[in-house]
């Protein structure tokens, strides 16, 4: 009877007591402003009422052609910001670190930290210095392309719609790539030696031993990269704001969800300020990040980590 009663789990409450300043803090500054914002999405000023609507706002986000045509204006360019991290940083965050991770390689700590100082910069620092840049007045980019010949390849590519979000989206490739590269290049740091040396033993080295056994062990950490990446870029607002203004131009051109919520929540030239409708558009950008955290989750974080084990096995 006194190794039954002995053998009962106790309850830890010095756990609850550790963690409930931490969940406090956490419910008041994120959760209740969250719920705040939900709720105040269901809601609408109808003749200086206001009066709960539904889901009105919504359907009118979707469809009246005054809010659906910037909205979705604004969410391609996010996707489109989404695709070139995706296919540019992240690429060349792990081309970067295997080469940092190569024994051979001179100078390691100073290539390192030329990487990773450009992510120490505020994004409105970025975002004004790479205009005054690319300016076709005073910038220096026109000058440098004119020393090696190839002034005729400048364009004004911040003042041109085709290429405008493209060009904030490679600053900000250029800014935060260091960032994969570091958690990259630690991932591949804590690789065990053993590994490595019994692909060697099999004849793996180089690009085959990369690919074969370094690429299926740091699949979790790209995996945790992209999705920190899909949460960075649905959220994005200071480096579209500090470069091209408000009304992210050229015509709307580098509007993305961030800017067209401010906007719509505080007003510009162009229209009124409507906290509703800018509650409706940060509910839908709630949506879409937890969509995406979700997919990573319960679907693609499992299958990398079995691979993980497949490929190591």
């Amino acid at each position: 009877m006194t190794k039954a009663i002995s053998g009962k789990k106790k309850i830890r409450w010095h756990i609850a007591a550790f963690l409930l300043p931490a969940v406090m803090v956490y419910a008041l500054i994120m959760i209740l402003p969250l719920l705040a914002t939900l709720k105040l999405s269901l809601y609408d000023e109808i003749n200086s009422t206001v009066m709960f609507v539904g889901l009105e706002n919504f359907k009118k986000l979707f469809t009246d052609p005054n809010w659906s045509e910037p909205f979705w204006n604004a969410l391609i360019n996010n996707i489109w910001l989404f695709v070139i991290h995706m296919c540019v940083q992240n690429p060349i965050g792990i081309l970067l670190a295997a080469l940092l991770s190569s024994p051979r390689l001179m100078l390691r700590g100073f290539y390192h930290s030329a990487i990773i100082l450009p992510s120490l910069l505020s994004l409105v620092v970025a975002g004004l210095v790479w205009k005054l840049i690319l300016s076709p007045l005073w910038g220096v980019a026109p000058s440098l392309l004119e020393l090696v010949g190839l002034e005729s390849l400048f364009l004004p590519w911040l003042g041109k719609e085709a290429y405008a979000m493209t060009t904030l989206s490679l600053v900000s490739v250029w800014q935060y790539i260091g960032i994969p590269m570091m958690l990259i290049y630690s991932a591949m740091l804590s690789i065990p030696d053993q590994i490595l040396e019994a692909g060697e033993c099999d004849g793996l080295t180089g690009f085959p031993a990369f690919w074969k056994i370094k690429l299926p062990l740091i699949l979790p950490t790209i995996g945790i990269i992209s999705i920190l990446t899909f949460i960075a870029n649905f959220s994005a607002f200071d480096l579209i704001y500090a470069s091209q203004g408000l009304l992210a131009g050229p015509n709307f051109s580098t509007d993305i969800l961030g800017t067209f919520m401010f906007r719509t929540l505080f007003g510009s030239q162009l229209q009124l300020g409507d906290a509703h409708m800018a509650a409706t558009i940060a509910a839908v950008m709630f949506v879409i990040i937890l969509v995406g955290v979700c997919v990573y989750l319960f679907g693609i974080h499992r299958r990398l980590r079995r691979y993980r084990f497949q490929g190591t096995a």
